[in-house]
């Protein structure tokens, strides 16, 4: 089937709820799979996340680093067939497979980008749907990763699943469902902006160190386990608070398409400086403008900030939808 003919974009006004359930088609994501007898202690000693501790019905945020504590990816990670998928940002994994294989020779793992289709299904009536496709009874209060015959579903928040499946599963569930809604994936980005949920693309690797992204606050860095790359500067960052930077929600209102003009300025005084980039974004139907950031975690909550491309489109702090207290 063609995938891009099949999910097309779904516009949402600011007012506007979900659908009772809505399919996106996840094109700018990917994963990166670990199999093999020494899948456990080789991620362990490679990521922020307590790979040793996580059950087969869990899932958790992580990071992988370089020496200098630096993020190569942020992903999700979950159980997966035989072994563990680390689902992150499609253009990130290129670098990111060649460092995290970069040991490998010496354990027996294979490590490799999945074929997977990736599928994101939201909406009030998500968890049923997932409940009728897996055969099994889902506590609301109480979400897990469910192992399917051909993939896996991972609960992201309330009312919002991920779907890793074969190419032949994803077709055969869309073909069989025409109850679902197929929208493109900027619904996808719509919630992980609301949930304040942190990515990587290629452009803003090796940028950041895991705080300045919030994964403290979001359960994604472990401090109890052994060594993993990058851990000096991400327990000195704890410890000795050198970290001067989180992420943070904005909104405003933009009446033009914002494309890839993501650089952002900041006023001070009566001038404006660089402030960075968005991390992500979505713009609503009405103009309404909701995005993330990367900024220093002293500004003013009154800072005005506007988009370098669109000066007249002024945005301010959003309340984040948890605390950056560590989780």
């Amino acid at each position: 089937m063609n995938w891009n003919d099949s999910f097309t974009a779904y516009p949402l006004t600011s007012t506007q709820t979900l659908p009772d359930l809505v399919l996106c088609h996840l094109t700018s994501w990917g994963a990166i799979t670990i199999t093999g007898d020494d899948k456990k202690p080789y991620l362990q000693g490679q990521i922020t996340s307590d790979v040793v501790s996580l059950e087969a019905d869990q899932s958790t945020l992580g990071a992988h680093c370089d020496a200098k504590g630096k993020m190569l990816s942020t992903f999700r990670l979950f159980h997966h067939n035989d072994g563990y998928a680390m689902f992150q940002r499609a253009s990130a994994i290129e670098k990111e497979l060649v460092e995290i294989k970069k040991y490998a020779i010496f354990s027996k793992v294979v490590i490799e980008q999945s074929a997977d289709v990736f599928l994101g299904l939201m909406g009030s009536q998500a968890t049923s749907f997932i409940a009728q496709l897996s055969g099994q009874a889902i506590d609301q209060d109480n979400l897990q990763v469910i192992a399917l015959e051909s993939g896996t579903a991972v609960p992201i928040s309330a009312n919002r699943w991920l779907l890793m499946l074969s190419k032949q599963s994803a077709e055969q569930l869309i073909e069989k469902n025409s109850v679902l809604i197929l929208s493109d994936e900027r619904l996808w980005d719509h919630a992980d902006v609301m949930d304040a949920l942190p990515r990587i693309d290629q452009h803003e690797q090796l940028e950041h160190i895991p705080q300045a992204m919030n994964l403290q606050a979001l359960g994604g860095i472990s401090f109890q386990k052994g060594c993993y790359t990058g851990q000096e500067t991400v327990a000195r960052a704890k410890y000795r608070g050198i970290n001067k930077r989180a992420l943070f929600c904005l909104q405003g209102e933009l009446h033009s398409e914002l494309g890839d003009n993501l650089k952002l300025e900041r006023q001070v005084g009566e001038n404006w400086r660089g402030a960075g980039q968005l991390n992500n974004y979505y713009q609503f139907s009405d103009g309404k403008l909701i995005a993330l950031a990367v900024l220093p975690n002293n500004l003013e909550p009154d800072t005005v900030f506007r988009l370098e491309a669109f000066p007249e489109a002024q945005l301010s702090f959003a309340e984040l939808p948890y605390s950056l207290e560590e989780k």
